[in-house]
């Protein structure tokens, strides 16, 4: 398992969530980013998801 790094933000710069999660690949994670996105009702948000090595698995402005 590898930690990958969800972030969503107001317009204004506000961090409305900023957590790590753990995912068996990079498909894994873009699925439990947009559920995590979902649930909290962040989806049409700004917000990234990022892999470990720097990957931007997830972006919406």
């Amino acid at each position: 398992m590898q930690s990958y790094k969800l972030t969503a933000f107001e317009v204004n710069g506000e961090k409305l969530i900023d957590e790590t999660f753990q995912a068996a690949n990079d498909n894994e994670a873009k699925a439990k980013g947009e559920q995590l996105l979902r649930e909290k009702n962040l989806l049409e948000k700004t917000h990234r998801c990022v892999s470990p090595t720097g990957k931007l698995l997830l972006f919406h402005v």
